[in-house]
């Protein structure tokens, strides 16, 4: 039987079994990855945690950290990790993205869907964390902050954008809550 899939209506099948070679990479990565385990609340922390402290070194060996965050770049980036967090969680367009990791559940709304983790282990754990716009927001506030250290106008023009469309799906959602009380 084929696995349920995010799309509705289409067959993931052989999407699953592309992924099946990336599954056994991370598989391998989370057995080295289980020495952390007393260290490291979890696995993905451990990740995070060594990724931001190696790029922060990086960064700083280059002098290119700043001395403090401008309060309009922390706006900014605070509305671009909000939306980049939930195209990648919920969005309908990117659920090809998380299939192999998650059961599709049901339309959300707004161009949105509901999804649950499915499998054990890694692929379970990939699943949890992808689904989760407040789990997967953290990533994505990472890689927005670390272009802005490393490749600044790219970084800022793609979070430019990516707040934009967040400020147009809250004035969306104003206007239809508005439009219903009339």
């Amino acid at each position: 039987m084929a696995p349920a899939c995010a799309l509705e209506g289409a067959d993931c099948l052989s999407s699953t079994r592309k992924w099946t070679e990336v599954c056994d990479v991370i598989m391998w990565i989370d057995r080295r990855l289980a020495r952390l385990s007393p260290i490291f609340p979890s696995k993905s922390t451990a990740f995070h945690v060594a990724s931001v402290a190696a790029l922060t070194g990086i960064a700083d060996e280059q002098n290119r950290l700043p001395k403090k965050f401008r309060p309009l770049d922390l706006a900014l980036l605070g509305m671009a990790a909000h939306k980049l967090s939930r195209i990648v969680a919920k969005d309908r367009i990117t659920s090809i993205l998380r299939a192999p990791f998650v059961t599709y559940i049901r339309s959300a709304g707004a161009g949105e869907v509901e999804e649950e983790p499915r499998g054990r282990g890694v692929q379970r754990g990939i699943g949890q964390l992808i689904s989760c716009p407040y789990c997967v927001a953290p990533w994505c506030a990472r890689a927005l902050a670390f272009g802005f250290i490393f490749a600044p106008r790219a970084a800022r023009f793609f979070a430019g954008i990516l707040a934009s469309v967040a400020m147009s799906d809250f004035l969306h959602r104003a206007y239809l809550a508005a439009k219903e009380k009339i």
